[in-house]
């Protein structure tokens, strides 16, 4: 149990260290192209999606795992982070959101960067999957959890910090049990929660190119720690949450936007109180 919990205290600290480093490296070099305007109309960079990615693959590399399951990581997290990346530079004005609307759009021919993202993603799930896993069912359901665990994390990314908050969230109660699959998940909620305050205080944004990182990273922790009826379990949750996916955004913006006027209600009659 102290080996495990060593284990899984390690990766987190490494994915966070590197994921700080890697963002104040790249804020030291500014560039036009790597900003947005969030949905309050206040500029932000793109520098955190790289940082959490590159954090969360450094942190299941550096786990004394099999070299098939440190394989897997890497490159779940490296290929979810370049596809995403691409989407983020080449699909920054492009108003279609949800898999079911690049789909139609490669029906009529176009082909969009969301639905480069689609299948490079898929594909990098599936190949994920196979090294973990040696029948073909369970291979095909590990790179439908990892895939689609990637999706679910870019879902909730509609407000500052939500995707990081969801990682963290969903991580957790996987932690106290230690072994494989709690070590791999430490590893994206290091790299998460090194830089949800910047996330949250608007100054960064994760981006598709973090959301999908970390959402890999997190789905082949799920693989690690499930056998076959698990992973249909989850497979089958997901394909639902990505069917619905406009719902499930919409539903995290309303959380979200609640939060924040019971924050700004807070703060106007925190002053009042005091003088009373």
């Amino acid at each position: 149990m102290g080996a495990a919990f060593g284990r899984t205290v390690a990766s987190g600290a490494v994915a966070a260290a590197v994921a700080t480093g890697a963002y104040r490296v790249l804020r030291s070099r500014p560039r036009e192209r790597r900003r947005r305007i969030n949905h309050r109309g206040r500029s932000v960079d793109l520098y955190a999606g790289p940082a959490v990615a590159l954090g969360a693959a450094a942190g299941a590399a550096v786990l004394p795992l099999p070299a098939r399951t440190r394989g897997a990581a890497s490159l779940a997290v490296l290929a979810a982070a370049g596809c995403g990346a691409y989407d983020d530079l080449a699909g920054a004005d492009d108003p279609r959101r949800g898999f079911r609307a690049h789909l139609g759009a490669l029906r009529d021919g176009e082909v969009t960067s969301g639905a480069v993202k689609l299948f490079g993603i898929g594909a990098a799930g599936l190949a994920a999957g196979a090294l973990m896993k040696e029948r073909p069912v369970d291979r095909l359901l590990a790179g439908v959890v990892i895939a689609a665990t990637a999706h679910l994390v870019n879902l909730v990314d509609v407000r500052p910090a939500a995707a990081a908050v969801t990682v963290l969230a969903l991580g957790a109660p996987g932690l106290p049990g230690g072994g494989t699959a709690a070590a791999l998940a430490a590893a994206p909620m290091g790299a998460a929660a090194a830089l949800v305050g910047d996330d949250l205080g608007e100054r960064t944004m994760i981006g598709d190119t973090g959301a999908h990182a970390l959402g890999a990273a997190l789905g082949v922790a799920v693989v690690a720690g499930r056998g076959r009826a698990g992973l249909l379990v989850h497979a089958t949750g997901l394909v639902v949450a990505a069917v619905y996916g406009e719902r499930v955004s919409g539903l995290v913006r309303s959380l979200w936007d609640r939060a924040a006027w019971d924050r700004a209600a807070w703060d106007r009659a925190a002053p009042d109180a005091g003088r009373g």
